[in-house]
């Protein structure tokens, strides 16, 4: 829907391995810098959308995850609503805390993502990605997974779903090996994404991973589920990400002139569909265009949920970068790279800024909230006026839980 809500200040912490640290530390030190980045104080907040996935797997930290946080700096007696939608977790906390302010409801708001995903307990972590699917149905997930790869003959994503890596790398494996088969495209251009978000990556000092490799390392490094390498696959990790929303009166009150606008924000679950028609993504897509009144040539860089390298290809044709199976061909002629037509991930996405699921979409409003505001240092887009959120979570029948779509403009 279209919005009127401003993104008055950001804060992100590293993304990484933070195992000396834990969630109340970690979100703490992304609010913190959200509100100093806003000029505002703790008590001018009015509520506050909180995001996380996986705690209550990992930690057995439920039902009052934002308070716990929130507590641990000091805020309280706040409405504080604690959100979970998989991977679109923080996008959906985001996009509800904008819906509040723009209905007129509050002036100043918090949504704030934070995740815990290193674990002595591997087998825990993944776990928690397994229920981001119908797990009355997970037995013929996975048995779906293995017949699909081995009747393509990929020997590694026939085994061990679930077990040593999350079973969303097979999902999108088997999705990357339909769309060879049906588009022609290589694995040559898969790994093209991966190495140049690890450019991207090697520019942003708050990533998890910081060294820039060669389209030739990615292919060269070991195989996880055919056709995606390691670098292919978006790591686990710990980090947090917040944002200050205000109104346009409280910005106006403020006297505020670098706030980014949230022109459009939409939010959708998936719904069974019949094979090559519109889906959950194109749809979320082109309400977002529709709401701001822009399309895809008005875009200045895109924050996408590049989960995997393919995720990210596709996406390309999703959100109308480019026409269905042109995606392979766009990253080639390097449309999508810093200094390109169109630069998409200039975080790194996350393959290499990181994938700490409860806080992945508010890192992407992180990121193009500081490119608009022309703050981004090394890897900054020149004249980036508007941006683009894509961010995804869960996997039911062959299409997404959840998806969020969020554009946001200069002023």
């Amino acid at each position: 829907m279209k919005m009127n809500a401003y993104v008055a200040g950001v804060g992100m912490t590293h993304f990484g391995r933070m195992m000396d640290r834990g969630m109340k530390a970690v979100g703490g030190e992304a609010i913190e810098q959200a509100l100093s980045d806003a000029g505002l104080e703790k008590t001018d907040i009015q509520a506050a959308w909180m995001s996380n996935a996986a705690a209550g797997v990992l930690t057995g930290q439920e039902c009052i995850r934002g308070q716990v946080v929130l507590r641990g700096i000091g805020m309280g007696g706040l409405p504080v609503i604690n959100v979970e939608n998989a991977c679109a977790s923080a996008s959906t906390a985001f996009n509800q805390a904008c819906m509040m302010v723009t209905a007129g409801v509050y002036d100043v708001v918090l949504a704030c993502g934070v995740e815990k995903m290193y674990f002595p307990d591997k087998a825990k972590v993944f776990g928690a990605f397994m229920g981001a699917v119908d797990v009355e149905q997970l037995q013929a997930i996975l048995e779906s997974l293995q017949k699909s790869a081995a009747a393509s003959g990929a020997t590694e994503a026939s085994k061990s779903a679930g077990q040593n890596r999350s079973m969303f790398m097979d999902i999108y494996a088997a999705a990357a090996r339909g769309h060879m088969a049906r588009y022609g495209t290589t694995v040559e251009q898969f790994a093209m994404i991966s190495a140049k978000n690890s450019y991207h990556g090697s520019l942003n000092p708050r990533a998890q991973f910081r060294e820039a490799m060669s389209v030739e390392e990615v292919l060269a490094a070991p195989m996880i589920a055919e056709p995606l390498t390691r670098p292919m696959c978006s790591p686990i990790g710990d980090g947090a990400a917040a944002a200050i929303i205000i109104s346009e009166r409280k910005m106006r009150e403020l006297g505020l002139t670098t706030a980014v606008r949230v022109a459009s924000s939409v939010l959708r679950s998936g719904w069974d569909h019949e094979p090559g028609a519109e889906g959950l993504a194109e749809v979320c897509t082109r309400e977002a265009y529709e709401a701001a009144g822009l399309g895809p040539e008005d875009l200045s860089l895109v924050e996408l949920h590049d989960a995997s390298a393919p995720a990210e290809l596709m996406g390309y044709e999703s959100i109308g970068l480019c026409a269905k199976g042109e995606g392979g061909r766009l990253v080639a002629d390097g449309a999508t790279r810093l200094g390109g037509r169109i630069p998409v991930s200039t975080s790194g996405g996350l393959l290499r800024k990181g994938h700490p699921i409860g806080a992945t979409g508010i890192a992407q409003v992180v990121e193009v909230t500081e490119q608009i505001q022309g703050r981004s240092g090394a890897r900054q887009v020149e004249g980036a006026r508007v941006g683009l959120c894509h961010n995804g979570g869960g996997n039911i029948g062959s299409d997404a839980a959840a998806q969020c779509i969020t554009i946001l403009t200069r002023g």
